[in-house]
């Protein structure tokens, strides 16, 4: 059995932070019905690269069911309500407002089933002047600051992966099993609201403290810590990347004895300590880059290794595609089954398993037989 075995969640979800969160529940037990347009989730086309799948839906929407509903037509809405009459936590992220014109504004369904959860997911939130404004993870990456402070001297960067959506999906995560429990002591559900923006912002906290509190915003390091040294990534003679952490004194000497072989550095001036070697980077860096040079960058990663300095490799997607430390979990989809990177949490030393991902309004039929048979 599945924690939340039992449990109903019905979900009008597209993109990642909803199908994020109610991915969760379904890998814990709960029944996930996917509520989705005609046309489908528009995530289902972000590409084709998985057997003619989209990555992101694969990932996204294993274990659920597909009904597909337009909520324009007043059958459709009959569906949608039976199910949320039976449900225990209903999920919606359309665009603003639109829940509220549908005819299922969290308020009114709350009013009506005591128990249920409602989550909304939006861009900016429920008040202040940008609640209606149009909201993707690129938008709000720069939006909250993130990308001031990820890159390099030559300009900021973006996230690699969908960090918006993956904090708001974890952060309704989170929020939706505390109301769970809560419930079980109350017998009342609760609403949840999380937008994208609050979710990364808080992420923001420390670069938000520096700066309000000590007027210091951090720099674009790339690679290199912007407020320790040595730590940063550093090219061997195969032109690959070893980066490599020093954080204290100890670690400082054992670097000079064991991998530079230059005892000297560890008492130069210069380097004696974190904020001189920070102050002196150029030089250190140059200390460093010449004894690296001469070495491959895993004969490097073995030398730190030995001298007990936290290291990593700065891997391609070749490297982590063939990662020793790889787990890996398997589902089916409609073009066939598909091996996934793990979640990153293991139950008494064991992965969670999954349900297949549902091809586009494969359960329709069914779940409107459930519904409207049952009125």
């Amino acid at each position: 059995m599945g924690d939340l075995d039992g449990l109903l969640v019905v979900s009008v979800e597209q993109a990642v932070a909803a199908p994020y969160l109610s991915s969760r529940l379904a890998e814990a037990g709960a029944r996930v019905i996917k509520i989705e347009r005609p046309e489908g989730d528009f995530a289902r086309a972000y590409d084709t690269l998985v057997h003619g799948e989209s990555a992101y839906f694969v990932w996204l929407n294993r274990g659920k069911e597909s009904v597909c509903l337009d909520l324009r037509q007043d059958e459709d809405k009959r569906v949608l309500e039976g199910l949320i009459a039976k449900a225990d936590v209903f999920i919606q992220n359309l665009a603003p407002d639109a829940i509220d014109r549908l005819g299922f504004a969290p308020a009114r369904l709350r009013a009506a089933y005591p128990r249920l959860i409602t989550v909304s997911i939006s861009g900016y939130g429920d008040e202040g002047e940008m609640k209606k404004a149009r909201a993707y993870d690129l938008l709000v990456q720069a939006e909250t600051g993130l990308v001031t402070i990820t890159g390099n001297p030559a300009g900021p960067a973006r996230v690699g992966v969908s960090v918006c959506d993956i904090s708001c999906g974890m952060t309704a995560h989170q929020s939706v099993l505390q109301a769970l429990f809560a419930r079980e002591r109350t017998g009342e559900g609760r609403h949840i609201a999380v937008s994208l923006f609050h979710a990364l912002s808080d992420w923001m906290n420390v670069p938000y403290l520096q700066y309000v509190y000590g007027d210091v915003t951090p720099p674009r390091a790339g690679l290199h810590h912007p407020s320790i040294a040595p730590y940063g990534a550093y090219a061997g003679r195969d032109g690959k990347e070893v980066l490599f952490a020093v954080q204290n004194e100890r670690e400082w000497v054992r670097l000079c004895n064991e991998v530079l072989k230059m005892p000297e550095v560890a008492t130069d001036p210069r380097f004696v300590s974190g904020a001189a070697r920070v102050a002196n980077r150029p030089a250190l860096d140059e200390i460093l880059n010449s004894v690296f040079s001469r070495h491959d960058r895993d004969d490097l990663a073995a030398m730190l290794t030995a001298a007990q300095i936290a290291n990593g490799r700065v891997n391609g997607m070749d490297d982590l595609a063939r990662h020793p430390q790889n787990r890996y979990v398997e589902a089916d989809t409609p073009s066939g089954p598909v091996r996934f990177l793990a979640p990153g949490a293991t139950v008494n030393g064991a992965s969670p398993a999954f349900g297949p991902v549902p091809a586009l309004g494969e359960h329709t039929a069914a779940v409107r037989a459930e519904i409207l048979g049952e009125q």
